[in-house]
């Protein structure tokens, strides 16, 4: 183990920044060098900033913006912060994301309390300042010795100039400790068939002109960059050809990291910063990397069915929306030397189409989810894994879906419901908690559910508890889950469930919130208040996605 003196004083920065193209994997590229730098023997944390005014992600659709990543403090972040947390295998804090919304309600109320003193407040330098002061932050909270800070969106809008002028600033006062990394895609429009640098000259002038020179230019595209391409990159961008990074698509995110050392790019930022590789510790991750290469070469396939309604946009199926549960499925396949095949269910055609569509899946999960849309979809597939002794994963909303059904098929409570849904019916065995209906009566949505890590206390003897004896011990007897929701299971009907076969495999330490349902005769049937997909990593699968692809291997639905 390293041992790291460091003062806050000591922290380098690099600010990773988009070209003139959105989606092209910055926060992948900022995690990933993340990862290079951890391997070398430092302490790396990251920083999410997104310029749209919302205060946080909580409140936007999934469609939108894709999955709101919960923290363990509870935050409501970016997606981005997921992939921090998975490529640097530690938690990510509030004080580690910041949106616009966020940085200018923080600098009115300082003033509507005369924290300024009486001052004239103005856009500059008073955001910059409070930019600068979230980023120390975040350095205090987390010690980080090189703390990487992606700034959302494309260079040259408007409203990234701000986050940029404080980058410049710190640039400025402190030379030689931060780095500026460019990531920018270089398209082969296929009737030309040639690639094109245009767009990552426009995009580099366009951070020019903020006052900024790249350091680093990732250059994305579908194929690695030529010779003939790089030079003429590195002769209008000012930069030496050596600083330009291929950054071809790739089959897994875990293979970055990996691609951008053939480029020895951790030799070079830490040369850049003034610094010394400590170590050259690479074991783990590439250990993982090459099990998801074999998962997707050779060993047997597994086909998961995700049962949702965040996946069409137009003529297009976003996944985003559940990128915590897919990555989380892959880490578990990797512990299980399987190949997961993902199928994308959407509620609503199980509804018009019936569960036949479901009939060639191993398994189904059920992920988060809000409002009625599809949720009768929902109740059927859990139906078909229950009846069918098909392996099931509910996760929040899916486990309340699963409460739903067994209460309606098995208890006979026709119309049993969640208030959610339906707020006048007869069974509510999913209702709004404690406080709650206040905050929506007055219309205070943001940021006021149930939020970030509790405790869940596992009842003995259940299948939860034994999956997380598995990789805690025997001795186990609570575990730390995060949270994101509003309505939870209804405790008046819990006796009547119980005595029809449903098991409540995990509670509040108090006893009074139920975290997780389960039904010990059936191969694999649980479901949870909580989102254990936030908590899988890589290098650290959670156990309940490594026990249910376990059990989706022994149904054998797929034959190639």
């Amino acid at each position: 183990m390293v041992k790291i003196n460091h003062r806050p004083s000591q922290t380098k920065y690099i600010f990773v920044v988009g070209g003139v193209m959105s989606g092209v994997g910055k926060g992948i590229t900022a995690a990933s060098i993340g990862r290079i730098l951890i391997n070398r023997g430092y302490k790396v944390s990251a920083i999410k900033i997104d310029p749209y005014i919302n205060v946080d992600a909580g409140t936007m659709n999934p469609l939108e913006h894709g999955e709101v990543f919960v923290t363990e403090d509870g935050d409501e972040t970016d997606q981005d912060i997921g992939n921090y947390e998975r490529f640097l295998n530690s938690n990510i804090y509030k004080e580690n994301y910041m949106t616009t919304g966020r940085v200018y309600q923080a600098v009115i109320e300082r003033e509507r309390n005369l924290g300024y003193g009486g001052k004239c407040v103005q856009v500059v330098p008073h955001i910059p300042l409070e930019v600068r002061a979230r980023i120390e932050a975040a350095v205090g909270k987390t010690g980080a010795e090189i703390m990487i800070i992606e700034i959302g969106g494309t260079v040259g809008e408007y409203e990234n100039m701000l986050f940029l002028e404080a980058a410049r600033v710190m640039r400025l006062e402190n030379p030689g400790s931060v780095l500026f990394v460019m990531v920018t895609y270089l398209p082969v429009p296929a009737k030309i068939g040639e690639m094109k640098t245009k767009p990552t000259q426009h995009a580099v002038r366009a951070l020019n002109s903020a006052g900024i020179q790249p350091d680093f230019i990732i250059a994305r595209s579908e194929t690695p960059i030529d010779e003939p391409r790089r030079k003429k990159i590195a002769m209008h961008c000012n930069v030496h050809s050596d600083d330009v990074i291929a950054a071809p698509d790739i089959d897994s995110i875990y293979d970055v990291p990996g691609n951008f050392e053939k480029n020895h790019l951790s030799a070079k930022i830490l040369k850049r910063l003034g610094l010394r590789p400590r170590c050259n510790d690479w074991g783990a991750w590439q250990v993982m990397a090459e099990k998801v290469k074999e998962s997707r070469e050779g060993q047997r396939p597994v086909k998961i069915g995700i049962v949702g309604k965040y996946f069409t946009s137009g003529d297009f199926c976003l996944t985003d929306s559940y990128i915590s549960v897919i990555e989380a499925i892959k880490h578990a396949g990797v512990a299980n030397n399987c190949r997961p095949v993902l199928g994308w269910l959407n509620a609503e055609d199980v509804e018009k189409q019936g569960v036949s569509i479901l009939e060639n899946y191993d398994g189904l999960v059920i992920p988060q989810g809000w409002g009625k849309r599809g949720y009768r979809g929902k109740i059927q597939a859990i139906e078909y894994c229950r009846t069918h002794g098909v392996p099931y994963l509910g996760l929040c909303y899916g486990m309340q879906m699963a409460v739903i059904e067994f209460a309606r098929n098995v208890c006979g409570l026709k119309g049993a419901n969640s208030e959610e849904i339906n707020p006048k019916t007869k069974y509510p065995v999913i209702h709004i908690m404690p406080g709650q209906a206040e905050l929506l009566a007055s219309k205070q949505y943001g940021g006021t559910i149930r939020l970030g890590g509790w405790p869940c206390k596992l009842v003995p003897g259940t299948h939860l508890a034994h999956i997380y004896a598995q990789k805690f011990g025997p001795k186990v007897e609570v575990v730390s889950e995060r949270h994101r929701h509003r309505y939870e299971f209804n405790n008046d009907y819990r006796k009547i469930l119980e005595e029809h076969g449903l098991t409540i495999a995990g509670t509040s330490p108090d006893g009074q919130i139920v975290e997780a349902i389960e039904l010990t005769d059936h191969p694999f049937f649980i479901g949870t208040q909580f989102h254990p997909e936030y908590l899988s990593r890589p290098l650290d699968p959670h156990p309940l996605f490594v026990e249910f692809v376990k059990a989706c291997l022994k149904g054998g639905n797929i034959e190639n």
